[in-house]
């Protein structure tokens, strides 16, 4: 009875294994934004990125995950196993849009990282207020949308 389970569990730990060895798993691990361009629904997202005003100073983590690691990457194993599944099960959809997670995420990351700009803004505004940055600031991080007909992928490394 033992051996079959063995043998299953080593099985099992090789498909893993091989997977993650195939699919260069550790790259996913870091704030490479190469990594997140590795699939090709990504490129107008990477390419908007690329060519806009926040590339200098942010990475698609900056934005996209909390900044606490643990959080961080939890966050990052639960998009990889979501994407993963897309990809497998085919479900890609044409365009992407940010979960309501995501949203509070990138919100907190605004605000975080533009602190000083949004307390001077504050001032004087109500404390409850809905709005999300994104929706006056749509094209800071990403640029214009629809700019680039061929996406342009960055090979340099950054």
């Amino acid at each position: 009875m033992k051996l079959p389970l063995a043998i299953a569990t080593l099985a099992i730990l090789v498909v893993i294994g091989t997977g993650m060895y195939v699919s260069d798993f550790t790259t996913y691990l870091g704030d490479d934004p190469t990594a997140c361009n590795n699939c090709h629904v990504m490129d107008a997202a990477y390419e908007g990125w690329f060519h806009a005003p926040h590339k200098q100073w942010a990475t698609c983590n900056d934005c996209h995950t909390p900044s606490d690691p643990i959080p961080k990457y939890l966050t990052k194993a639960r998009s990889g196993f979501s994407h993963v599944s897309a990809f497998t099960l085919g479900d890609i959809p044409d365009a992407i849009r940010a979960s309501d997670n995501t949203k509070q995420i990138v919100q907190q990351n605004c605000i975080r990282c533009h602190a000083e700009t949004v307390s001077d803004l504050a001032i004087g505004q109500p404390t409850n207020t809905e709005r999300y940055c994104t929706e006056c600031h749509r094209d800071v991080a990403h640029g214009e949308r629809g700019v680039s007909i061929l996406p342009y992928k960055d090979t340099t490394g950054r």
